[in-house]
């Protein structure tokens, strides 16, 4: 099975999914509070990041998740509401340098500590923004336009990092 590195309406529609689930969540049982926004925007950031990583285990899992809410949307617009779909995969990609990999390792380490440790954090927010993260990543939207940004930032804290290292 290969495992393409695009999002269709489908992938849109779960990440979409996510996001409006949480905000529900958000408004009403955490009083629309800023700061629990938090948690919920890092994830996703480091969904967007896993999907730009490409390569690995994480970039593998990445894009296994991507092509599962394909899937699933697809298939839930299609039979569900009676719609169709189409691959909306933004056309200007955006790929890490070793430097970036090396800011993603990094948040990945503290993503799980925070999964582990953080007791008053309700675990279920980082998945949710995670998947929200890699399936609106690719797209043309203001989320997909906010990865390319986010990506070039940790390819600059990557490069300070390497250099840094490297004296």
């Amino acid at each position: 099975m290969t495992i393409p590195h695009s999002v269709t309406l489908g992938g849109i529609a779960v990440g979409s999914c996510c996001v409006a689930a949480y905000a529900v969540y958000w408004w009403f049982r955490e009083g629309h509070k800023g700061g629990a926004l938090v948690p919920f925007i890092l994830a996703a950031a480091y969904g967007m990041l896993l999907t730009l990583s490409g390569g690995g285990l994480l970039g593998w899992a990445a894009r296994t998740t991507l092509w599962g809410a394909n899937q699933v949307g697809d298939k839930t617009l299609k039979y569900g509401v009676g719609g169709t779909t189409m691959d909306v995969t933004r056309a200007r990609q955006l790929v890490l340098d070793p430097g970036g990999h090396v800011v993603v390792l990094l948040v990945t380490v503290v993503l799980l500590a925070l999964w582990k440790w953080a007791k008053k954090l309700r675990s279920w927010k980082l998945a949710v923004g995670l998947v929200a993260g890699i399936c609106l990543a690719l797209s043309g939207t203001v989320a997909g336009a906010a990865a390319v940004p986010l990506g070039d930032g940790v390819n600059t804290l990557g490069a300070a990092f390497t250099k840094a290292m490297a004296r």
